[in-house]
């Protein structure tokens, strides 16, 4: 086997481990963005991201063939790396584009600033959540609130830090009252999301909750049919999670 499908491998079987650690441990919810009007033992009880429990992680399947998963029989071809300052001067030019961006005027009316993403420019594994709540549109980074704090413990039980992964969304604007994007939100963020996982190149996706999941894959599919199974987004492995 060649040593790059062998550490492929490896980090995929750690990932998956780490997730099925954490929940045997009893960690087993990370909250979602919640409206700000909700209590915070809401936070608790309505919104999670559960660690799969994943039976059958050695299965990749297409977004729209989710009932009868076929085995990744080939590793996708390995694109050339660029250089860390030239990844990182690509992402600076989209993120320039995203902070004057107006296609959604209600997001670009309502928004404090646009969220973009953080981490490495060369990271081997990407978390995706759907859109930026108040602390994020706050502060201009992605996670950064209760949920960000419980995503930051799962990355080091992996061993890993912020700094080793890239952490994005959707959307790069925060919808007003921290509702679900709609549609068309999406599909405008779309070439933003696009280019930037075009630049950064990472071998593992990890979508957090069913609106990052479906965005992505571009399917309809319930998060309990996507969970726990590996798709391929360009080439991409894919893994999909509450």
């Amino acid at each position: 086997m060649r040593e790059d499908v062998m550490v492929e491998n490896s980090l995929a079987r750690i990932v998956l481990q780490r997730f099925e650690s954490l929940e045997r441990a009893g960690l087993t919810h990370l909250p979602r963005r919640v409206k700000e009007e909700c209590s915070t033992a809401a936070l608790g009880c309505e919104c999670s991201i559960a660690a799969p429990g994943c039976e059958q992680n050695d299965k990749t399947v297409a977004p729209g063939n989710v009932a009868h998963p076929t085995p990744r029989e080939e590793t996708p071809p390995v694109t050339p790396k660029r250089g860390s300052s030239d990844r990182q001067a690509e992402l600076d030019a989209i993120q320039t584009k995203v902070a004057a961006c107006t296609r959604c005027r209600e997001l670009a009316e309502t928004r404090k600033q646009t969220v973009f993403g953080v981490g490495s420019p060369h990271a081997r594994l990407v978390f995706l959540g759907e859109a930026p709540g108040a602390d994020e549109d706050r502060e201009g980074i992605p996670f950064v609130g209760r949920a960000g704090q419980l995503l930051t413990k799962i990355i080091e039980a992996c061993t890993l830090s912020r700094d080793d992964v890239y952490i994005m969304n959707i959307l790069k604007c925060r919808p007003p009252g921290n509702r679900n994007p709609l549609p068309e939100e999406a599909s405008n963020c779309r070439e933003y999301l696009d280019g930037q996982l075009a630049i950064i190149q990472p071998e593992f996706i990890v979508c957090l909750g069913a609106v990052a999941a479906q965005n992505l894959l571009q399917t309809d599919a319930t998060i309990g049919k996507m969970r726990g199974k590996f798709y391929l987004y360009n080439g991409i492995r894919v893994l999909c999670t509450y």
